[in-house]
């Protein structure tokens, strides 16, 4: 690790963490300023919550607001985008009718699936999924991949971002429009965008943008926001009902009453989050857009070093990738283990065995995937290596990673050529 920023992380020193994409990492600062506002908060519950509450959450909204390019009237705070994605899919459920059709891609979040699955068995609508290819050539094949895919039941598009095993980013900017002009409102799985790439949600046009601040935002676990286009905002409301739904105030539009209480929670990860904000802009030069571009950079360094190691090609271009990369495991490189030994209960969710070896042996928290999730006709599976790059990290643990698993791979191969006949 780049012990020069590492120090703002508690993150274990002997670990090499190149994992910053699944849960992210939050800096000791934004730590502080959350237990700053929990205390403020337990000093006297009753007053913070009915008098201080709501305007620290208007200026922390609006901070975010300013971050995203959104108007904060259109944002509400949410725990995750895997919450919000179920907040737009179950309000616009009542408008789907049987044979209509929500479409995603086979790049999208097996939770986000699973939620739209769940809306669309419930109104006998379908889930069409478009095969988008992977290694991937060009922006280009997205867009034939998704167009090809609607039809005239088409309603919602729920299209990621960037995806989560593949770490692609796909050209929303062309996307979305292409979409509107046939009628089809886009629902933005941008779990991972906030903080990795530049983001303008007012101008991407976007239905409905669900995000993440807890990944390359670095803000508190807990913290996401879900932003909905104001001709939008009358069909959406919280997975939970409460106050708002019928209090008699004309100061705040609906959508505010309703969202901005839920019931009693712990609204510090949100509050602290314009600290996130202003600490990671202060570790680069240039602010955040010199601390994503020297992101990026290290991700295509790292992937460079790794996919040289291992003997495979890039999976996509560079103009795809943002500070996550997946890079392809050889067929040749066997599984080490099978993860039962490692007490893995769920079955959807298994360790890839790489995986522990590389952890338990090596001290490396690094991500194996299989893509597709489940084998699909006539597509193979691959196995992935996906990598990351945060201002922690350094090329030295991404040349750490690819020496270790040239290792491997020349054990493995040493193995084979050992146990087969004369």
């Amino acid at each position: 690790m780049d012990r020069a920023f590492a120090k703002h992380w508690l993150l274990d020193p002997g670990l090499t963490f190149l994992n910053h994409g699944s849960f992210g990492a939050c800096p000791r600062p934004v730590l502080d300023a959350q237990a700053a506002w929990r205390e403020r908060m337990e000093r006297d519950p009753v007053h913070f919550m009915d008098t201080e509450l709501e305007p620290a959450l208007d200026r922390a909204r609006a901070e975010v607001g300013r971050f995203i390019g959104a108007d904060p009237e259109d944002l509400a705070f949410i725990p995750n985008a895997t919450t919000a994605i179920n907040t737009v899919l179950s309000s616009i459920a009542p408008m789907l009718e049987e044979g209509d059709e929500i479409l995603t891609t086979d790049h999208e979040y097996n939770a986000t699936l699973n939620a739209a699955r769940r809306v669309a068995a419930a109104r006998r609508a379908n889930v069409v999924v478009a095969a988008v290819p992977f290694p991937i050539g060009s922006p280009d094949e997205v867009i034939d991949a998704i167009l090809s895919a609607v039809t005239r039941r088409t309603r919602l598009a729920m299209i990621s971002h960037v995806t989560s095993a593949t770490a692609i980013i796909l050209p929303l900017e062309r996307l979305i429009p292409e979409l509107a002009a046939r009628g089809v409102d886009t629902l933005v799985d941008g779990a991972h965008a906030p903080g990795m790439v530049p983001l303008d949600v007012a101008r991407l046009g976007a239905a409905y943008y669900a995000g993440n601040c807890h990944k390359w935002l670095c803000g508190p676990k807990g913290s996401g926001f879900l932003h909905v286009r104001s001709d939008r905002r009358d069909r959406i409301r919280p997975l939970v009902t409460s106050h708002g739904a019928n209090s008699p105030r004309r100061d705040r539009s609906r959508f505010r009453l309703e969202f901005d209480w839920t019931g009693t929670a712990d609204p510090s990860a949100y509050l602290a989050l314009p600290t996130a904000i202003e600490f990671i802009a202060s570790l680069d030069a240039d602010g955040w857009p010199g601390l994503m571009a020297a992101n990026r950079a290290l991700c295509l360094a790292g992937r460079d070093a790794i996919a040289a190691a291992l003997g495979t090609p890039a999976m996509a271009p560079d103009e795809m990738l943002g500070a996550m990369a997946a890079v392809r495991v050889p067929d040749g490189l066997p599984p080490i283990a099978d993860r039962s030994e490692h007490g893995d209960p769920d079955d959807t969710l298994p360790l890839d065995p790489l995986h522990s070896l590389l952890l338990e042996r090596h001290a490396i928290q690094v991500p194996i995937y299989t893509w597709p999730p489940q084998t699909q006709p006539a597509r193979v599976p691959l196995r992935l290596i996906r990598l990351s790059a945060q201002r922690y990290n350094e090329l030295a643990d991404h040349q750490r990673l690819a020496t270790v698993l040239a290792a491997i791979a020349t054990r493995a191969a040493a193995s084979a050529a050992a146990e087969s006949p004369a």
